[in-house]
């Protein structure tokens, strides 16, 4: 495959260990931002120096916006989901959807809006 094909580009970045997860982690719950210690609690197993990376890649390509309180202490930071970001979990429904239809049986993820799901499944 071409290192210049799209398809290429995308699942190479995509298919990044977390990246998904972290993707979907940011559009899970009421809150539209999340400060850095939520999603480390949330994503069990993630190290600190690979939540950091994938951050700094997501907002890179433009899925994830990091707004900065610098006028506080100590200094917080809130990450969200961009436009861009938002409209690739859609993506992820397809996938979810697919994977629900052809690989695994899970009742309860069927059922269950992403956006509400507390399961970790």
């Amino acid at each position: 495959m071409n290192a210049n094909c799209t398809i290429y580009k995308t699942s190479d970045f995509i298919g990044k260990k977390w990246t998904i997860p972290l993707i979907l982690e940011l559009y899970k719950g009421k809150g539209k931002k999340k400060r850095y210690s939520v999603l480390k609690n949330s994503l069990h197993g993630i190290t600190p120096k690979l939540l950091s990376m994938r951050l700094k890649e997501l907002a890179k390509h433009k899925l994830v916006k990091k707004e900065t309180h610098a006028n506080e202490f100590p200094i917080r930071c809130e990450y969200s989901l961009t436009k861009s970001g938002l409209a690739f979990i859609k993506v992820v429904k397809s996938m979810k959807d697919w994977a629900l239809t052809h690989q695994f049986k899970n009742e309860h993820c069927k059922k269950m809006n992403c956006k509400n799901c507390d399961c970790g499944c």
